[in-house]
């Protein structure tokens, strides 16, 4: 395993990033560090700086689906072509993070994880789960319902300037929590919480650690086994440089047993006699009808793509090109949502202006950044996302800097 992850990771991170912290104020906006921004064409026409929205796909998966298209018009393929795809998709995806196949499960959305966890649980009244204000807006909606259906408390820890700290969770974990949910990165500050040190605290208690992937894979190198994550579920159309409809499952080897389907069809390993079935023991499981078949061949050039990048470059490239984002804002005097020294592409800022005069001036300007409603504001303060990725350089984040001038009015 540790073998094949080799190829997912590229150079070592410590040096890229160094090489990235210093070398990002002498680029120009012609520089093209990792040689792939002919494979993003958009580029040359605005500045797009969202991926933690929906990302740009490169030309290689362009290609993938309109071949997929080409051969539905002409030759449709049968299913055995298809799920082929689909475990080659498997295998390069358990790569990426080092997994076993086995324990990678293909559903068709990041919130449907976390719901089959928590519902494959037995909560007890009295029982507790611990989550941040720094969660995807599903997370809460998920643990309301399971307040009122089973009388488990929801205990909320508050961010401090855009972080959650271990130790701030451990103020709220006892011997009664059943779950620790987090995102692996925020997508409000883009904090990056310590996995290895949040599963820890929960499995002292004897909790289980979910978390949502969405704003990290795709972003940096991992290793889930060394982490011991217990479950995950991502996206694939923002980091991953996919589509919409797939949503990469994990779920530790050795909990298996202990997380169930919702739900059963035809999918099963071995049909039997008397409409019996022998269902699958591994996380093939959970993939119990068709699935978006078209997206495994946008998923599985993606996924090749980023392999040959190497994802200790790409995060190198990210996070030196967010680092600058956010010392550059921090330098022109905004308030910063995002912690110093954070580990991830996702940069936020406030801005005391009307959400819609805000979006005017980034529209004339051409660049592409997220602006959010921020909770108890009138109105008059919005929240702007910066998320550059891989194929961004330093002259966007100049460009970005010098548009951020005309947002202070």
């Amino acid at each position: 395993m540790e073998h094949s992850r080799r190829g997912f990771l590229g150079v070592t991170g410590a040096t890229a990033l160094s090489a990235l912290a210093q070398g990002a104020q002498g680029m120009t906006g012609e520089d093209d560090p990792l040689g792939v921004r002919k494979d993003f064409p958009a580029t040359r026409d605005y500045t797009f700086l969202n991926t933690a929205y929906i990302g740009l796909i490169p030309q290689v998966v362009v290609d993938a689906a309109h071949d997929w298209i080409e051969a539905r018009a002409r030759h449709a393929y049968g299913v055995g072509h298809m799920e082929q795809r689909k475990h080659q998709a498997r295998q390069l995806f358990a790569e990426m993070v080092g997994a076993s196949q086995d324990e990678i499960a293909f559903l068709s959305a990041t919130t449907e994880g976390e719901n089959i966890v928590v519902n494959s649980l037995d909560f007890k009244p009295g029982d507790n789960v611990v989550f941040d204000d720094l969660v995807y807006e599903s997370t809460p909606v998920i643990y309301r319902r399971l307040q009122k259906t089973h009388g488990v408390e929801m205990r909320v820890v508050k961010n401090r300037r855009g972080a959650g700290t271990v130790e701030d969770f451990a103020k709220q974990v006892d011997a009664r929590t059943r779950i620790v949910s987090v995102a692996w990165v925020s997508n409000t500050s883009g904090h990056r919480h310590d996995i290895k040190g949040l599963a820890e605290l929960a499995h002292s208690h004897g909790a289980y650690l979910y978390a949502d992937a969405a704003q990290f894979l795709g972003t940096a190198a991992v290793d889930v086994r060394a982490l011991d994550v217990d479950f995950f579920t991502t996206g694939t159309y923002k980091w991953l440089l996919a589509g919409f409809g797939l949503a990469p499952f994990y779920v530790r080897r050795e909990l298996l047993d202990r997380i169930q389907p919702a739900n059963v069809g035809w999918m099963v390993e071995k049909e039997l006699p008397n409409y019996e079935f022998q269902h699958y023991k591994n996380a093939r499981k959970f993939e119990y009808s068709s699935p978006s078949y078209g997206e495994f061949y946008g998923l599985t050039a993606a996924l090749s793509y980023l392999k040959g990048i190497g994802l200790e470059r790409i995060e190198a490239q990210c996070v030196g090109l967010a680092r600058a984002v956010r010392k550059g804002l921090a330098d022109q005097g905004f308030r910063l949502f995002t912690p110093e020294g954070n580990d991830s592409p996702i940069v936020s800022f406030f801005v005391d202006r009307k959400r819609a005069d805000v979006q005017a001036v980034l529209d004339a300007e051409k660049m592409k950044v997220s602006v959010q409603a921020v909770d108890g504001s009138d109105g008059s303060t919005v929240r702007v996302r910066v998320a550059p990725a891989f194929f961004n350089n330093s002259g966007e984040v100049k460009r970005l800097l010098e548009v951020a001038e005309k947002l202070r009015g």
